[in-house]
Parts: structure tokens; C-alpha cells; sequence
């Protein structure tokens, strides 16, 4: 299984801990590279939603998990590919979603695979890598 940075909502999915799927391949990945890997604005977008809902457990088992994981940061190199990929999206007709196009762009910029349940919002982006959890085999 080739190196995965997680989207928010497979992170999400991860937590909440209720597609058995989904589980069984991230315990798969696991086993293999020990790490999740997500970027720093999963964590921000992450962590916000569980403060708005003053979800304390969940917060803190989430921060355990944020200890445990590579949380990739936000790079100029990030953020300059982020920039080329809103230019895109804006005059191809794409969605122009900022946390999406960092996300994506770190996925790049790192040479990993973007693990979604979102493919439709990442799919026009020539060079990115995808897999959906949710319909792949451990």
C-alpha cells in the first residue's frame, strides 16, 4: 500500500470509528507504515468542529491520534502549488475550495495518495493521486 496522506473526512471516519470498512484498511495501513499522515489543516478543520461541539473526549482522543501521526505543515512549496491549483480550477470551472487545494497540494508536493471519500471535488486535478477507503480491499 503506497504512502496515504488521509482527508478530513476519512480522518473523521477514522475517529468516529463506524464504516467497519474504512477501519479495517486504515488498520491495514497501519500495520504497514505505523503512521497516518494528514496535513495541518485537516488538524485545524479537525479540531475546530470537535471544539464547536465541545466534544472533550473526542478532542482529546484526537489530539492522542495528532501525537501519533505525521501532521505535515502548511510549506510555501505547499501553498505556492495551492495557488497554481485554484488558477486551474478557477478557469477550468472547478471547485476552488482552499483546505481542499492545500490538501491536494500537499498530497503532491509529499508524492502521496490522497485518500478521499471526496474524489469528485479532486478528480480534475492532472498528477493527484486518489483512493476511496470506503471501496478498496485491505
Amino acid at each position: 500500500m503506497n504512502e496515504a496522506l488521509l482527508d478530513t473526512d476519512v480522518l473523521s471516519e477514522i475517529l468516529k470509528g463506524r464504516n467497519a470498512r474504512v477501519l479495517q484498511v486504515a488498520q491495514g495501513y497501519l500495520a504497514e507504515h505505523a503512521r497516518f499522515s494528514f496535513s495541518a489543516i485537516t488538524h485545524y478543520e479537525v479540531l475546530r468542529g470537535l471544539r464547536a461541539n465541545r466534544a472533550g473526549a473526542a478532542e482529546r482522543e484526537f489530539l492522542r491520534l495528532a501525537d501519533d501521526s505525521d501532521v505535515l505543515p502548511i510549506s510555501l512549496r505547499v501553498l505556492d502549488r495551492a495557488a497554481d491549483l485554484w488558477a486551474e480550477a478557477r478557469r477550468g470551472g472547478f471547485p476552488r475550495n482552499d483546505a481542499d487545494l492545500i490538501i491536494a497540494a500537499t498530497a503532491m508536493e509529499t508524492r502521496r495518495v490522497l485518500v478521499t471519500g471526496n474524489a469528485a471535488h479532486f478528480a480534475w486535478i492532472p498528477g493527484l493521486s486518489l483512493a476511496d477507503w470506503r471501496s478498496t480491499s485491505p
